[in-house]
């Protein structure tokens, strides 16, 4: 009779545990988002080019975000392949200052702005920052990676 306690409260414990899959993984596409950019002109899915595309959701005033955009800002010979979309959600003062900083206007394959919607969050289900979601010329998911993550990985998961 205990074994089958036992059995029944592992299988009860196991499906209360289980978790469906976040949106991304159920329709693992690039989502539909708008952002605003600092020139306060709008930015959505639409506009983005049939290339590999690099989604990087950060805060300007985070320290792992500042720390990731030093080490990519070292490497954009290596990123300029990729349309890489940088995205917040916090005031537009903090990322126009993040975009001067870092001189993003001065690379034509990135784009910056600010989602008031707080949709991309949701659809990722993002517990840190900075968060990346990494889609191929068809808009297919390649895979995603929270907190700081290597150039050299972000590069690789494009070359599989």
């Amino acid at each position: 009779m205990k074994w089958k306690l036992v059995l029944a409260l592992s299988f009860s414990f196991l499906f209360a545990n289980a978790q469906p899959d976040p949106p991304y993984k159920k329709n693992p596409t690039l989502p539909a988002f708008e952002i605003t950019k600092t020139d306060s002109s709008l930015f959505t899915q639409a506009d983005l080019k049939k290339q590999p595309t690099l989604l990087m959701y950060f805060s300007p005033d985070c320290d792992h975000c500042i720390k990731q955009m030093e080490e990519m800002d070292k490497r954009m010979k290596d990123l300029s392949k990729l349309q890489i979309v940088m995205i917040t959600n916090q005031p537009m003062e903090q990322l126009a200052g993040f975009v001067k900083k870092y001189k993003l206007r001065q690379h034509g394959n990135i784009v910056a702005g600010r989602e008031t919607k707080f949709a991309l969050p949701v659809f990722f289900q993002m517990r840190s920052l900075p968060y990346f979601a990494l889609y191929d010329n068809n808009g297919k998911l390649i895979t995603t990676y929270e907190s700081n993550t290597k150039v050299d990985t972000l590069l690789s998961a494009f070359n599989r």
